[in-house]
């Protein structure tokens, strides 16, 4: 049995399968933000009342809980720790106030310019000791060509740290910028995650669940719980993620098309080119910030069941934000749920609490309730298009990246959808009026999140870099550094590179075919130095692509 679980903003769902894909038990209980390992204790109680504990083998988990904490600033201080050498100023990308440039530099090939200045450093992690500062990020400008300075950094903060978390051991790519940025957040929420990674991993233990427990990551894949404690920055955006794989899960999907998972809080909007999910290849944004966390492409909107309406200027405004259930589920404030229950599109809860609560709200500005009623289902359906044809409109606009490849040149035009979520049933025929393409609602569509969340299997990344004027083979994110032999050439490079991500995964527990291994990018150029040395520069990326575990 395979166990899912996807904490939503409204709603945590679980779903149990068979490995013939057939739902066994499933369970849909409210999201409490401020506690939301009691939202997931609750959904794994529920399912495991028709589901033998030991009959499942893995539990894949999406968690809102990194996302959250960014977005309501709740995370915690870092000690920022930089050396980016001449040619950049790193002031240019400070995050928060912990924030030390300093001295040291190394070239693009690796090679030390300028060492490090000891009592520079001590001097920058002393102040962040007196402030109270236990996580701190290290980042230079070339460490995944070097990480000597990083290292030095990390050593340095951890006489009075908990935690480092160190650039080069997040990502391969070359951008400093973004490696900073990175960085920040994932010490930022490191704390606040792993305190809920304890928890969770304890209260499945407890109801007898033995099986090994994975996140879902932002590009739709999952990694061990084990790997997410010090990289919880891939946790970001799982729930968008999960909402893709679910439709991954229930369709052959081979066509341009759009996604949209329908919640109570947010309408996730997600993108297939030719059958594949769209990616943002070199990274998603955090507020006005760009990192190295490679995620699906997806655009989320404050629409939802439980949005609330409002009248401004005369006119009824749903969201984007939302003051709890709606009416119809024993809330205070008219929902769009509570107008769609008024025009009988849809019959959730208490109905004739939605019907009486619009006509309350209609009567405090001299309004007809059904005309209320029909310009919030107007409001949100046209809303949701407009934002569907906005992110088409930013995917067309460069080069299209899926999980598989690069689509240069081609111009994204769906012509179906896919409506999941709770209300998905019920928005269906109005997005059908307006969108003129076709619309499905999958089976299961309340909890499609949920199933894909737990077919969903491990990916990874990896990136190798060798110089062979240097001897050296460097592996950023695994730490691996060695001596490259007389002759090394581009194909040594890419078996080892393979051979290095199956090793690595193993080494968790997780073992893949070697054929199961895709190389992304493979390239090998001259290098010729200011003394005339010569040698070649190798870099090889490559992936376990994301997909469904059956």
């Amino acid at each position: 049995m395979y166990l899912g679980i996807d904490v939503g903003g409204t709603h945590t769902d679980a779903v149990v399968l068979d490995a013939q894909k057939r739902i066994q038990a499933w369970a849909k209980v409210p999201t409490l933000h401020q506690d939301l390992l009691s939202s997931v204790t609750q959904a794994l109680d529920s399912v495991l009342q028709s589901v033998a504990a030991q009959d499942i083998v893995r539990l894949n988990l999406s968690t809102t809980l990194s996302t959250n904490a960014i977005v309501e600033s709740k995370t915690e201080d870092v000690g920022v720790l930089v050396s980016s050498g001449p040619g950049i100023d790193p002031e240019n990308f400070r995050q928060g106030g912990f924030f030390f440039p300093l001295s040291g530099s190394i070239d693009h090939r690796g090679k030390v310019i300028a060492a490090m200045e000891q009592d520079e450093l001590a001097a920058a992690v002393r102040r962040c000791c007196d402030s109270g500062i236990r996580v701190y990020a290290a980042v230079g400008k070339f460490s995944t060509r070097n990480p000597d300075h990083e290292e030095t950094m990390a050593h340095e903060a951890m006489q009075c740290g908990d935690f480092v978390s160190m650039g080069h051991r997040l990502s391969g790519q070359l951008s400093f910028p973004r490696r900073v940025a990175t960085a920040y957040y994932n010490s930022a929420v490191w704390r606040l995650y792993n305190s809920f990674a304890d928890a969770v991993e304890s209260s499945a233990r407890a109801k007898g669940v033995t099986a090994p427990v994975h996140i879902l990551k932002a590009d739709g894949g999952t990694m061990p719980l084990a790997v997410s404690r010090r990289m919880p920055v891939e946790s970001i955006l799982s729930g968008p993620a999960a909402s893709v794989m679910g439709i991954v899960a229930l369709y052959d999907i081979r066509e341009d098309a759009v996604i949209l998972d329908i919640g109570g809080t947010t309408t996730d909007i997600a993108l297939f080119a030719s059958g594949s999910p769209v990616i943002e290849n070199d990274g998603i944004s955090v507020g006005s910030y760009p990192t190295l966390v490679r995620a699906l492409r997806t655009l989320s909107i404050g629409v939802g069941g439980d949005s609330r309406l409002r009248i401004a200027a005369g006119a009824v405004r749903v969201g984007p934000d939302r003051s709890g259930p709606c009416v119809a589920n024993g809330g205070t404030h008219v929902a769009l749920m509570d107008a769609m229950n008024y025009l009988e599109v849809a019959a959730v809860g208490d109905v004739e609490a939605s019907r009486e609560a619009v006509r309350q709200l209609a009567s405090l500005w001299d309004m007809y309730p059904e005309k209320l009623a029909r310009e919030a289902l107007d409001t949100a359906v046209n809303t949701i298009c407009t934002a569907v044809d906005r992110l088409l409109d930013e995917v067309n606009a460069q080069p299209v990246y899926t999980i598989i490849e690069l689509l240069d040149g081609v111009k994204l035009n769906p012509g179906r959808v896919f409506v999941m979520g709770g209300p998905a049933a019920a928005f269906a025929p109005l997005l059908r009026n307006v969108m003129n393409r076709r619309i499905d609602v999958p089976r299961d569509h309340a909890v499609a999140n949920a199933v894909g969340a737990a077919l969903t299997r491990t990916t990874a990344e990896l990136e190798l870099f060798a110089d062979t004027e240097k001897g050296l083979v460097f592996v950023p994110t695994l730490g691996l550094r060695r001596e490259a032999p007389l002759g090394y050439n581009l194909d040594d490079a890419v078996a080892d590179a393979g051979r290095y991500l199956t090793e690595s995964l193993a080494g968790m527990g997780i073992h893949i075919r070697p054929e199961d291994v895709d190389v992304l990018e493979a390239g090998s150029f001259n290098m010729v130095d200011m003394y005339g040395g010569k040698g070649r520069n190798i870099r090889v990326k490559c992936q376990v692509r994301p997909g469904i575990s059956l």
